[in-house]
């Protein structure tokens, strides 16, 4: 292990996709939308955590989904601004943590349920450990909204009256991020609900997340030369130094 090796692997960037609605799921009130709202809080989280309970085939380490403020703030800033690209890397961070982004640009207002619905429907052109089916089909909103260690949510929603091409705008932060390119095709390890986390269950989701994230992907090989004292691993390796039992 050499800290160049270290220092390449933290530069790797996540996919972030991005996908647009025409016609599709009824119309709800735009202030029914409004993520301010803690039903409206409890109505993402629960769709995530049904969502992800149902993936083919099962996971034995998928964590269950929890509200952030703080990536909800984020969220919001940016959908205010109505524009169509991901925010930058600094409007995807909480504390310590990089967080994913799906993004939906829709022509009316719909219910969060149904957008989070069609970022999970990309499930039909996916198969895992392969990835996408179809040449070109757009997966990476389902695999991202079911990455196992994302376990942190926050959202929100723009009414954008100036855009000839959208009307609304949805946007979910997850966090720690998912979508890590070296993995995309596995977004969670298969085997019995909670086989990971078999005294932290609860309805086949795991309750025990690892609070720290590694940010390079050759912590073990670090962790093996250098030890978890050593100012690089204790940097860049918390997960795998500080989590034993965690699914990380």
């Amino acid at each position: 292990m050499t800290m160049r090796k270290l220092i390449i692997c933290l530069t790797v960037a996540a996919i972030l996709p991005i996908s647009i609605l025409g016609v599709g799921p009824p119309r709800v009130p735009y202030e029914a939308i409004s993520t301010v709202a803690t039903r409206v809080q409890q109505e993402i989280v629960n769709k995530h955590n049904t969502l992800r309970r149902l993936v083919e085939p099962p996971a034995k380490n998928m964590l269950k989904m929890e509200w952030n403020e703080e990536a909800a703030q984020n969220a919001r800033y940016w959908a205010e601004k109505c524009e169509v690209q991901h925010s930058p890397q600094p409007g995807r961070q909480i504390k310590d943590h990089s967080c994913g982004e799906n993004l939906l640009f829709a022509t009316y207002s719909l219910s969060w349920s149904d957008a989070i619905q069609i970022w999970y429907n990309e499930s039909k052109n996916f198969q895992y450990g392969t990835g996408a089916t179809k040449r070109g089909a757009m997966v990476s909103h389902y695999t991202q909204l079911v990455w196992s260690t994302s376990y942190q949510i926050g959202c929100g929603a723009a009414n954008c009256p100036k855009e000839k091409s959208f009307q609304v705008l949805f946007i979910c932060q997850y966090c720690h991020a998912g979508n890590d390119p070296e993995t995309m095709n596995t977004p969670y390890k298969v085997g019995p609900p909670c086989g990971d986390c078999p005294k932290n269950c609860n309805n086949r989701l795991c309750t025990n997340p690892c609070p720290f994230a590694d940010n390079a992907s050759n912590c073990l090989e670090a962790i093996k030369a250098l030890g978890c004292k050593h100012e690089l691993t204790e940097a860049y390796c918390k997960a795998s130094c500080k989590c034993t039992i965690e699914i990380k």
